[in-house]
């Protein structure tokens, strides 16, 4: 069966790949160590029940009190499962090439960001320096590393007709071909669960009604169209903080709303925006990190780092204070604003506008933060 699996890859090989075969190769570190459990330990999971318990965690759950089997870390594990989804669909990767991404991660790596394996490979799915998937300090990435698979996946002629051990091992070419099927259930219930947080996700292999999913909404249920248009660097008349907002985000809250109507910078600390020295107004991550800041949280500088801030929820469940990602692509998205409740954001936006308050009907949420 292993001779089988591993031909049938090597026949669906694209030139490109079979031309650069050594850089296409990874070692399965940990699949010599993880094969002694049955191949069929999970093949008769609750998908719909899994897909639940995940969601819950992307929503702000304690992952410790959350249970699935084949996730025994799960505060690490989903998301770096998350992030292997999220670059996915940046890429414009159907669901099923997640899936393969996840359960090749699952079996390599169990979806940890392993500073070590066989010989030099690393990270999620044990891509080896020597054989050409990037430098230790890039393999190490999450983002990096998922996207090298899923370019090294998109080479490999047919792939979509393959099963996702065949798939897997077009890529991976591991000495135990067979361990990656174990896994399809669960990658299967995590792909549904975590694309389903992403509004722009859907592709037309997502689901059998053609049906694509709801847009962010916040926790409310509202997306801000009731307040009718609101004037820039205005306060949307009937507009009140929550009483159930965090204190600390209520803090964050306040301080964004007093920079209201000063100008944007590109660059700018956002260390005085009403002062005279324009680079000390804000630009969309500097009024992030600023308003934390006066809450007593520490928040990176960038966009591009502040989407790894806190631990991931769903647009469709957000709280005052979430931190919002659009622009760009899901892994590196290129603004940032906060939600404030009653289905409202407060932003940043960009040159010759100002620090203003917009619907989140208006917003593409490719991401969405909880920093508290």
């Amino acid at each position: 069966m292993k001779t089988l699996a591993a031909g049938i890859g090597v026949v669906f090989l694209s030139p490109l790949l079979l031309g650069t075969g050594a850089m296409m190769m990874a070692t399965s570190s940990e699949a010599a160590q993880n094969t002694a459990s049955p191949l069929d330990c999970l093949t008769n999971v609750d998908t719909s029940k899994i897909a639940d318990q995940v969601t819950e965690i992307l929503d702000g759950a304690d992952a410790s009190k959350v249970h699935i089997k084949g996730l025994d870390l799960p505060a690490e594990q989903i998301p770096n499962a998350q992030t292997i989804v999220a670059t996915g669909i940046s890429l414009n990767v159907p669901g099923r090439g997640q899936i393969v991404a996840l359960a090749t991660a699952m079996q390599e790596s169990r979806l940890r960001n392993l500073s070590g394996g066989d010989r030099d490979s690393l990270g999620l799915f044990q891509q080896r320096p020597s054989q050409g998937w990037g430098t230790a300090e890039q393999i190490r990435d999450p983002v990096y590393a998922s996207e090298r698979f899923y370019k090294a996946l998109l080479q490999v002629h047919g792939w979509q007709q393959m099963t996702v051990t065949q798939a897997a091992q077009a890529v991976q070419r591991s000495a135990y071909p067979d361990a990656y099927a174990q896994w399809e259930p669960l990658a299967t219930a995590l792909q549904k669960a975590i694309s389903a947080t992403f509004p722009g996700s859907w592709h037309k292999d997502s689901g059998k009604d053609g049906a694509a999913p709801a847009t962010a909404t916040g926790c409310d249920g509202a997306d801000g169209t009731s307040f009718g248009p609101i004037p820039e660097g205005a306060v949307p008349k009937g507009y009140t903080i929550p009483k159930d907002t965090d204190p600390r985000a209520r803090k964050a809250i306040v301080w964004a709303m007093h920079q209201l109507g000063t100008m944007y910078q590109w660059g700018g600390s956002c260390t005085n925006p009403h002062g005279p020295d324009a680079m000390a107004r804000c630009d969309c991550s500097s009024l992030m990190q600023q308003a934390y800041r006066h809450a007593g949280v520490t928040l990176t500088r960038t966009t591009y780092t502040q989407v790894g801030e806190g631990k991931a929820v769903s647009p469709k469940a957000l709280k005052p204070g979430d931190l919002l990602f659009s622009r760009g692509t899901a892994a590196r998205p290129e603004h940032v604003g906060m939600y404030i409740g009653q289905g409202l954001v407060i932003e940043a936006p960009r040159t010759g506008k100002p620090v203003r308050i917009t619907p989140l009907k208006d917003w593409t949420v490719l991401a969405a933060r909880r920093v508290l």
